[in-house]
């Protein structure tokens, strides 16, 4: 099962020159929750903005560039979607943590949204696509606590598909 794990603001924007537009500690805290002792999916550009391997975390690069190579026990490189879905197969949950074009492609194939909704614009170069809200349920939703580091409102929602892609 695929769940996409974004925060988004206003505006659904998500990134600013391979960067997050914010600065929102409860959301990394989210973040960190969510993917934990999970397998996360990205781009090579949301890989790149880590700036290293994430702790208790295996990671999937999807990229078109098949010179793109990491040297790491916890990181794969797949080149292709025929090439990801084989190697991600059955009910356990992988994260996809991103860019856009990532997410654009396996919406189809995704049952889950661990969505961070934070309540400001920003000025982006990435923004998520949305899904059309039709077709999913809203089955969690909570208030982020306002702090002297999280000053600005947001919330955390988690959203089903309706229809399950996966079984």
């Amino acid at each position: 099962m695929y769940s996409f794990v974004v925060a988004v603001g206003k505006n659904n924007e998500m990134g600013v020159n391979n960067h997050l537009p914010w600065h929102l500690p409860n959301d990394v805290k989210y973040f960190k929750q969510v993917t934990w002792d999970h397998t996360m999916i990205m781009g090579r550009k949301t890989f790149e903005s880590l700036l290293k391997v994430l702790p208790n975390r295996h990671h999937i690069i999807l990229t078109r560039d098949k010179s793109y190579h990491i040297d790491h026990n916890r990181v794969s490189v797949v080149y292709s979607l025929d090439e990801l879905l084989s190697k991600t197969p059955g009910p356990q949950e992988y994260t996809v943590i991103g860019g856009s074009q990532i997410f654009d492609l396996l919406l189809p194939y995704t049952d889950k949204i661990y969505l961070t909704r934070i309540d400001k614009s920003f000025e982006a170069t990435v923004y998520f696509n949305e899904p059309d809200p039709k077709d999913w349920t809203i089955i969690d939703e909570k208030e982020g606590i306002l702090d002297e580091n999280n000053t600005i409102p947001h919330k955390f929602i988690t959203l089903e598909r309706k229809v399950k892609v996966c079984s």
